[in-house]
């Protein structure tokens, strides 16, 4: 592409005034008020803390802790033998609770 190294230039100046002009011009032209979401149809996705769940039944099958396993005496979650930080009195405490 050629050049015309005789045209006249505009300064940093010049040019940063045009560009936030036209970024004005563009953010008036795409805003709008209107928002297109229906507020009942994304309300009936979110559980509230209080809810009454008492008709709700969960089927969730509980499995014995492996021989891999150990519950930490700190925290109470079952973690991997690899994550043993620490034994005391017999209790072993995990790395989280212990770093």
């Amino acid at each position: 592409m050629a050049t015309d190294y005789d045209a006249p230039r505009k300064n940093e100046d010049e040019l940063n005034e045009s560009s936030i002009e036209e970024l004005k011009n563009r953010r008036t032209d795409t805003q709008s008020a209107v928002v297109d979401e229906d507020e009942a149809e994304a309300a009936e996705g979110f559980e509230l803390p209080g809810a009454d769940l008492s008709g709700e039944e969960l089927m969730v099958r509980v499995l014995p802790a492996q021989a891999d396993e150990f519950t930490c005496a700190s925290c109470f979650l079952v973690r991997h033998r690899s994550q043993v930080a620490k034994e005391k009195n017999g209790l072993l405490y995990c790395t989280d609770c212990e770093g």
